[in-house]
């Protein structure tokens, strides 16, 4: 099998006339002769390709055969030395793309721009170093050990392979076929993937294909059956086209994503656990055991799993494999301080599988930000769409320019500040055109006053004037800006009492939302009242700068203002009711309730407070004294007064006294 293997390396590498493996020669023959003065009568090397190509071979395995166990170690240290001088990448070499992506990475989750320092610069270049070299020691160690019982021609073809191979890279088709490749690693050109990750299994059957293909020339192929331990997805003419290749690179990688515990009927296996490494913990325990598996996981490389120690727990679940011991990977959450940070799977991108999700889902249900996560997910994902899209100069969908303008929901990010492409990508728009796609509609049918609004009408957009509430709810207008897309007036229905304060309370703690003292009190005031019978109300949620002022108002000026637009104030029962009405409440969302104010502990008068954040979901307070000035983009909810056409007209609404 030598012969047929230095054969392989000669045709495939030209291998026997490389400067290397004549400076080989040339050694070898040097000591033979210093032998034969001696006595002994050694073998010269000639120029036979096979002879020298082997005598290559023996060298670049010799350290691997001494007995003496500490000059053995030194030989693999020396080539590990060696390796990394010409392999890994230099601090010099690292290309700027590489910090560029670190902040498009943050940027894409909503951060914002992060500043490209000297000290950032130097910590990813540490670690990319550092991930290299871990990396490629792996190989070096386990070639060199007792447990790779292969030929030296193959040991060669794997290590000057992985020489050449960088990040792996899956896809799948139409058709769930899955294949991956190795993208290529260019010595000098600022490659800064680690080195493949090194999985025995998969190294014995790349060799074994391909030993079989090399010492078996009379037989016209090798049937599948052939390959031993398979469950590859590879109908027998693709894989004989791969083998074909004899490409280290392109073999393993299928032998890789194929390992059984990941073939579709391996994936199948959900039952495992759920394993947690505390926040500070060592980061051995995690990188072990991950190691050697086909995971784009950037926590397989130890100084990054510290980083990430560092910030938080780590989670990651294990499925069970043939011994039924819970040990493959499948699944990982990563939290950052209290909240999860990302959640990572094995399918291509770092995607979960389709059969793991539902345990992911389960354990999502543990951290009280879960459904927050995903949401924050979709929406960073989405906006990265979107971007691209523009950048691309590709046309936005109505479903693009309704996210984008959040006009059903606001756009959640990672970021603790509003995420600064909002705003970016906002300003490249034409709003005028986009309202036009996003409502379904021609320009007459955007309104810009009370007296253009009729039944043809889709949205309106302009001020705010007496009348303009009746006229809406008369032509059942759903699209209400005082300016387009940041003056959004949202309209919606509460069914209010039939539910004693006790009652409310119970009901809103059953669902694990929360209640400060403050408002506790509020709700066991004597002026905290409900309705005995259910019915349904109007409410009408706006920004305080909606309401036409240009300079923060008073809570009087505020009141005022609404009643003159057709707006009253909303019974008190209406805090705890929209509280529970709202249990879907996006992150960092909060609203005041426009009521007659509580007056409660110290005599403050306060009004209800609904929010969200990192904590759960909140009934609060805040403290309303009449002449409290409130920041134009604070936000209200009122009520709709309803007048029939034989209602006497509301007399001017008198804002209160201070008492």
């Amino acid at each position: 099998m030598e012969r047929e293997g230095s054969d392989f390396l000669k045709e495939k590498y030209n291998l026997h006339n490389t400067p290397e493996v004549q400076a080989a020669a040339e050694r070898t023959n040097y000591r033979n002769e210093q032998a034969t003065e001696e006595g002994e009568d050694p073998e010269t090397i000639g120029q036979d390709p096979n002879s020298r190509i082997e005598n290559y071979l023996h060298r670049f395995t010799e350290i691997n055969d001494r007995e003496d166990r500490e000059k053995r170690q030194r030989g693999i240290e020396a080539l590990k030395k060696v390796l990394h001088s010409n392999f890994v990448i230099k601090p010099e070499e690292v290309p700027e793309s590489a910090f560029i992506l670190e902040q498009r990475i943050a940027r894409e989750l909503g951060y914002g721009d992060v500043e490209i320092t000297d000290e950032f610069r130097e910590r990813k270049t540490n670690q990319i170093i550092s991930d290299q070299v871990t990396s490629l020691d792996k190989w070096v160690k386990y070639v060199s050990s007792p447990d790779a019982q292969y030929p030296d021609w193959a040991k060669y073809w794997a290590m000057r392979s992985v020489l050449e191979m960088g990040k792996l890279q899956k896809q799948e088709d139409e058709n769930g076929k899955v294949t991956a490749r190795f993208a290529k690693r260019e010595k000098g050109k600022g490659t800064t993937a680690a080195f493949p990750l090194l999985n025995p299994r998969a190294l014995a059957l790349t060799v074994s294909v391909l030993g079989q293909r090399l010492d078996e020339k009379s037989k016209p192929k090798i049937e599948r059956q052939d390959v031993p331990n398979q469950s590859l997805k590879l109908v027998d003419p693709d894989f004989q086209s791969l083998l074909s290749t004899e490409n280290f690179s392109k073999i393993y990688a299928q032998f890789l994503i194929e390992m059984p515990q990941y073939s579709e009927a391996g994936l199948q296996e959900t039952r495992g656990r759920w394993v947690k490494y505390d926040q500070g913990s060592d980061p051995h325990p995690l990188v072990d055991s991950l190691d050697g598996y086909p995971l784009e996981w950037c926590t397989a490389n130890l100084d990054t799993a510290q980083t990430q120690l560092d910030e938080g727990d780590f989670f990651v679940y294990y499925s069970i494999d043939d011994n039924n011991e819970a040990k493959i990977p499948r699944a990982a959450i990563r939290m950052q301080g209290d909240s999860i940070a990302e959640v990572r799977g094995i399918a291509g991108d770092q995607n979960l599988d389709p059969y793991i999700a539902e345990v992911v889902r389960g354990k999502m249900e543990e951290f009280p930000d879960g459904k927050v996560y995903e949401r924050k997910a979709y929406d960073m994902q989405m906006l990265s769409y979107i971007e691209k899209k523009i950048q691309g100069d590709q046309e936005l969908t109505k479903g693009d320019l309704t996210f984008l303008y959040e006009i059903d929901n606001p756009i959640q990010g990672f970021g603790y500040e509003r995420d600064p492409r909002i705003t970016e990508l906002r300003a490249t728009r034409n709003t005028d055109k986009d309202i036009l796609v996003v409502f379904e509609c021609e320009p007459n049918q955007i309104a810009r006053s009370v007296t253009e609004i009729n039944e043809t009408t889709k949205a309106f957009v302009g001020k705010l004037e007496p009348g303009i509430f009746t006229k809406i709810a008369e032509f059942n207008i759903e699209h209400i800006f005082t300016k387009f897309p940041e003056g959004k007036v949202s309209l919606s229905e509460l069914e209010i009492g039939g539910k004693t304060k006790d009652e409310l309370v119970a009901e809103i703690e059953e669902k694990g939302m929360k209640i400060y003292d403050y408002a506790r009190d509020m709700l066991n005031s004597p002026d905290f009242t409900t309705l005995e019978n259910p019915e349904e109300i109007s409410l009408v949620r706006l920004k305080v700068g909606d309401l036409g002022f240009t300079k923060n108002p008073t809570t009087d000026e505020i009141y005022a203002r609404a009643a003159e637009l057709g707006l009253e104030l909303c019974p008190a029962e209406t805090g705890p009711h929209q509280r529970l009405k709202d249990s879907e409440q996006p992150l960092g969302d909060y609203y005041r309730i426009a009521m007659k104010q509580l007056t409660v502990r110290h005599g403050r008068p306060n009004v209800f407070y609904v929010y969200s954040n990192d904590d759960g979901l909140w009934l609060n307070y805040r403290w309303a004294k009449p002449d409290s000035k409130w920041f134009l983009g604070g936000q209200f909810v009122f009520r709709l007064r309803q007048v029939s056409p034989d209602t006497e007209a509301p007399k001017p609404f008198v804002p209160q006294s201070e008492t």
